[in-house]
């Protein structure tokens, strides 16, 4: 009897820590690419990649972005899934002219011009709070069918990121409904991040049978357990029916005062996935799974005239 198969996302940077939290987090095209080849040897098929510049700012600049691809495609077929959320630092963020900090928008597009198979979708608007400042990330309703409209011309299959229950109810079930995006639609469930993002989730599992049951037809699941909460989340995950997801982006820490690397991470999330009685996707398997390539025909009818 054939075993159901996982798929085992790492995400490897982030674009919030730095290495000064964590000296193993790799921010430079061969510094991730190296990782990701690793942590594929070890179980791996998805990757979430944030690109930061030399100086290990955050940024979604499309050559950066180009390079880490190339050089993780040089080495392995895994699934590779460029960020559109960016990051709190670097590019990412700058002052209006009211003085208020956002997560800018025009950074955050750069994002799709990498030629990644998949993107992270945030159809959020929340305030994170990092470094004494509290960052807008306004993606309204028009911002947000632009960004799956950008997707499904391209041919990239969204992530869709997720922090609460109304992001599931409102963005995402609008907008796969609108034909935006063909099942099985592919959700990150983010939880526990509610310290440093307005109306996030903290984790518990009934906070997370509760996402999970909000859920349009037709979806799968990931969940991204943030610190502590990474790995009964993950566990948790597996006990609904979803997916895992773990990486130095989400939980610096191995343990209570011991920092992680990518590889430990992924190692001890497939070793508990095959231990739950499950078997790691391959990239392959995985692409199966999620419908890519993914068909850019059909585009529903959207205007991107007046988003800004």
């Amino acid at each position: 009897m054939s075993r159901s198969k996982v798929i085992v996302t790492i995400a490897p940077t982030g674009g919030m820590a730095h290495k000064s939290q964590n000296p193993h987090l790799p921010t430079q095209p061969d510094e991730i690419a190296c990782d990701v080849y690793d942590c594929y040897n070890a179980g791996a098929s998805v990757v979430a990649i944030h690109a930061r510049r030399p100086d290990d700012g955050a940024t979604c600049n499309p050559s950066i972005y180009r390079e880490i691809n190339r050089r993780i495609r040089e080495r392995c077929d895994i699934v590779i899934n460029n960020s559109t959320g960016g990051g709190v630092h670097g590019d990412m963020v700058g002052q209006t002219g009211s003085g208020n900090w956002e997560i800018l928008w025009e950074e955050r597009l750069k994002g799709l011009d990498a030629g990644a198979e998949m993107c992270t979708l945030d159809a959020t608007t929340i305030i994170a709070s990092f470094g004494g400042r509290e960052l807008l990330m306004n993606t309204s309703p028009q911002r947000a069918q632009m960004l799956a409209a950008e997707m499904k011309r391209r041919g990239i299959k969204p992530e869709w990121e997720v922090f609460s229950p109304t992001h599931i109810v409102q963005d995402v079930a609008a907008l796969t409904a609108a034909g935006f995006d063909e099942e099985p639609f592919f959700i990150n469930l983010v939880m526990g991040a509610h310290r440093g993002f307005q109306n996030a989730m903290p984790y518990t599992p009934r906070a997370l049978q509760s996402m999970v049951d909000l859920l349009p037809a037709g979806s799968l699941f990931c969940v991204s357990g943030i610190g502590p909460a990474q790995l009964p989340a993950a566990m948790n995950a597996l006990l609904l029916g979803g997916h895992v997801r773990v990486g130095l982006e989400d939980n610096l820490y191995y343990g209570p005062g011991e920092l992680a690397n990518n590889v430990q991470l992924t190692e001890r999330v497939v070793r508990l996935v095959r231990e739950m009685g499950f078997e790691p996707a391959t990239p392959e398997e995985a692409r199966k799974l999620m419908g890519l390539p993914r068909d850019s025909r059909n585009l529903p009818e959207f205007s991107v005239a007046n988003v800004r």
